[in-house]
């Protein structure tokens, strides 16, 4: 009951002093806020468990080949096949390859991310649904039907949640197209290793039943996922795949080079989903809780402030015989009714706040894809508002009974009463200058993190690309092998180009199988084996890699890429091909021309594929013989890499569409006008020409390329919010305690000037009282930083040292903040009156 008293009187005393109580709420407000709209994502994308029946069994397996810089090589289907005959730690293996498909028989055509499973998959993942079924083992085999299991946000968000679509039949487009029926649609789970809208069986891919698919141990393009047998730990798993699958590597060694150095690993599924986020979101956890102490020490400031003021009010209370837990506890009475106003109103800001940074973090993980807000944000706001309480109500420092008569005669520590005047001494003058000095410095540790981010988003933005982004629109216009033959796919892209290049403000439009930066990353980037004339091949080491790309005449004009040397493709290069005893020809970059054939002209050389895994490629025999063949080299033309924002030297060869074979479908249009003002008339010709052929992802090249550096950007963004926010806290911090210091130094600031001391003495006097705490903090901070950031890269191989420039750049700023927020209680001090000080006594 004493309690409640003490909650009754709080309110009342809160009451008197509403600016004080106004000031304390906002501030705890956005540090609770923030830390629990962080919290709760951290808790729904790190640690919460996932829908996965027994996912602490639920492991992913790796594949890589460091040597060549592939991270995921994924596997092949004799691979598994020995996995699965071997590995007993494992009780079963699911598969899951991804496949880009179109989508024709459920409204418009469309473009789908899909995956091909087999039987095993699903029952593996530990997944059910929520409508029809799931593919089981029933549907493996080639005489199998083609059947299809919708994702959920797919058919939440595309069909509406319409049960009607179960039993209906689409048509499938890859290397060939099938027909495949609906039989279920899958629960909300995240979607590994894509953000997959349909899952299909093997029947589905012509190429997965391929004798090329099914025995060649180099073709590598399935992902792996197990279960862990039961009593079996993940250490165990581990131990014994990298047993097996050393000697699978003895057992082939042609598939495994040295070079690559080949290796496997596994890990929880739930830590392999969330490795891309986990970084940046525990980065933005420790930013959030900067804020927070920011907020703490601020508040703190204003408390210790108010407890001063009301020093008579305690002295009083002490005479009286309240003891100092008396005390304490209407203290920890007050800061609960702050706090858990602050943390009410956070929690209230937090749930957009939450909504916001889940978009964010969808950059990072698919986990966050299907985010919701939960309980978590409720229970994270209450707990930071009584560590906030607890640690503001021990702050002040109380008077004691025994030493009542010191406290009255002005002698006590930190309080003192004379006459009624306020003023501070020595150990409340000391809190608040450390709480000042606390928040500048975890206010450094933002701004420098928030200044690297920035400086890096700027050099990324200056990069030159090499590429007319601006006025070149790009259209996905996948190919469409139905009913046609390859010659009949390249004459419609033919005839497409002709139409649209027809169409008013068009300069030139071009062919090519990948938009740079969208399509250019993935497992191929690797590139494939390569050589040349004059280059020897070194037994044990892989031949040179090279990027292998499909255009039209004119791709180069189209994207403002210079010819260097030799010619583009033309229309002699078509009756050239249409001769199989003819000559390849082929384009390549400069890097290659300059790798290849150092201080030589390239123009005439030959170069030709070596990677082993062409033997796998669709096609005829005469094909695959044409595409191995030595190509003369036509022209070099200027690096286009169009995997990285920040362009590297980049080996590529250039072939021409008129060799046949389609992949992908991009069609690149140079407009002096605005190109997205093209986009519907350049759907309306495909459209007319082809009712079933999807045309999608219209965008210019500057956007496409905007869109990649998204994650940079909202790193700069969300880091530079916390950062000004912070900023601003502190600059509130400096500037208060520099104002009650002036308040409390008033008598002293009216006695030396009435003995003459200048004004200008006292201004100055002040403001380098501000700097002088700016300048703790930085250093302060800086040490800290620098602390943290090299214990954060023993864990987190992301995380990198600031350069001079953001550490210099943020010092500069806070010191000038500190100096401008002295100005004010410094003009202050210096306009003291004299009569006016010496009467307060």
């Amino acid at each position: 009951m004493s309690f409640v008293r003490d909650l009754r009187v709080a309110t009342h005393s809160l009451i008197r002093t509403p600016g004080l109580a106004i000031a304390v709420v906002l501030t705890l407000a956005l540090g609770i806020g923030a830390n629990a709209a962080i919290f709760t994502l951290v808790r729904g994308v790190l640690l919460k468990p996932l829908v996965n029946r027994d996912e602490d069994r639920l492991i992913y397996v790796r594949q890589s080949a460091p040597g060549i810089r592939t991270e995921n090589t994924t596997f092949s289907v004799p691979e598994i096949q020995d996995l699965r005959a071997s590995v007993k730690t494992l009780s079963a293996f699911g598969d899951f390859s991804a496949m880009d498909f179109t989508m024709i028989g459920l409204g418009e055509p469309r473009s789908i991310q899909g995956g091909v499973v087999s039987g095993t998959y699903f029952d593996v993942m530990g997944l059910h649904p929520v409508l029809g079924r799931l593919i089981g083992p029933q549907d493996d085999g080639a005489k199998a039907d083609g059947v299809v299991v919708l994702t959920y946000r797919f058919w939440a968000t595309a069909l509406h949640k319409d049960p009607s679509v179960l039993g209906k039949t689409v048509r499938l487009g890859s290397t060939e197209d099938r027909s495949a029926t609906i039989i279920g649609v899958l629960e909300p789970c995240v979607p590994y290793p894509q953000d997959t809208e349909i899952i299909a069986n093997v029947v589905t891919s012509p190429h997965h039943l391929s004798a090329t698919m099914v025995t060649g141990r180099i073709h590598r393009m399935t992902e792996l996922f197990g279960r862990l047998a039961p009593g079996v730990t993940l250490d165990q798993a581990g131990a014994e795949l990298r047993s097996v699958y050393s000697a699978m590597k003895k057992d082939h060694p042609e598939a495994y080079s040295q070079e690559g150095d080949f290796q496997i690993g596994a890990k929880l599924l739930r830590d392999q989903i969330t490795s891309g986020a986990r970084t940046v979101l525990l980065v933005l956890l420790a930013a959030s809780g900067l804020v927070f102490i920011i907020a703490c020490s601020n508040v703190a400031n204003l408390i210790l402030a108010r407890t001063v003021r009301r020093e008579g009010e305690l002295a009083v209370r002490v005479a009286l015989g309240a003891s100092k837990g008396a005390l304490r506890r209407m203290l920890l009475a007050e800061s609960l009714l702050l706090c858990g106003a602050g943390a009410a109103l956070g929690v209230l800001s937090a749930q957009p706040m939450v909504a916001i940074l889940a978009r964010y973090a969808a950059r990072f993980s698919v986990r966050a894809l299907d985010f919701r807000v939960d309980s978590s944000l409720l229970w994270a706001g209450a707990a930071l508002a009584i560590v906030a309480a607890v640690i503001l109500a021990f702050v002040p420092r109380l008077p004691s009974s025994s030493g009542t008569s010191s406290t009255f005669s002005g002698t006590q520590s930190g309080l003192s009463l004379s006459s009624g005047s306020v003023r501070i001494t020595g150990a409340t003058s000391r809190r608040q200058r450390i709480f000042a000095v606390t928040q500048i410095a975890a206010s450094f540790v933002l701004l420098a993190g928030a200044s690297m981010l920035i400086t890096t988003l700027m050099a990324l933005q200056r990069t030159q690309t090499g590429l007319d982004t601006q006025h070149v629109l790009a259209i996905d216009v996948p190919a469409m092998s139905y009913g046609r033959t390859d010659q009949q796919v390249v004459d419609f892209y033919k005839e497409a180009i002709l139409r649209i290049d027809a169409l008013p403000g068009v300069s030139k439009t071009a062919y090519g199988n990948v938009v740079p930066w969208r399509d250019g990353g993935g497992p191929a980037a690797s590139g494939l084996q390569f050589s040349a004339d004059g280059h020897v091949h070194a037994a044990g080491v892989e031949d040179p890699r090279a990027q292998w790309r499909v255009i039209s005449p004119g791709f180069f004009a189209s994207l403002g890429v210079p010819i260097l040397a030799g010619r583009d493709f033309n229309a002699l290069d078509r009756q050239n091909n249409d001769d199989q005893n003819a000559e390849p020809v082929a384009i390549v970059s400069q890097a290659l021309a300059q790798r290849m054939f150092p201080n030589q002209d390239a123009v005439n050389r030959h170069v030709y594929w070596t990677d082993p895994v062409l033997q796998f490629m669709d096609g005829t025999e005469a094909q695959k013989a044409r595409f191995v063949a030595p190509r003369r080299i036509i022209g070099v033309t200027a690096d286009v890499d169009d995997a990285h924002v920040v362009p590297e030297p980049t080996l590529t060869i250039y072939s021409s569409m008129d060799e046949g074979a389609m992949y992908g479908g991009r069609l690149f249009v140079h407009t002096g006008a605005n190109p997205y003002a093209l986009a519907p008339s350049v759907t309306r010709i495909i459209r007319t020409m082809s009712a079933d052929q999807p045309v999608e992802r219209a965008a210019t090249l500057e956007d496409i390329r905007a869109e990649v550096l998204t994650p940079d950007r909202l790193n700069s963004l969300v880091f530079g919010v916390f950062a000004m926010v912070a900023l601003a806290i502190a600059v509130v911090g400096v500037a208060g305690v520099l104002a009650f210091s002036v308040s409390a130094r008033t008598r002293e600031f009216g006695i030396r000037l009435a003995l003459g001391s200048e004004p200008q003495r006292l201004l100055k006097g002040v403001i380098a009282e501000g700097t002088v705490m700016a300048a703790a903090g930085v250093l302060a901070g800086a040490a800290f930083g620098f602390v943290l950031a090299r214990l954060a890269g023993r864990y987190f191989l992301d995380v990198k040292m600031p350069g001079a420039l953001p550490v210099f750049a943020s010092a500069f700023v806070l010191m000038a903040v500190a100096v401008i927020a002295s100005v004010l209680p410094a003009a202050r001090a210096a306009r003291v009156d004299v009569m006016q000080a010496l009467r307060s006594e």
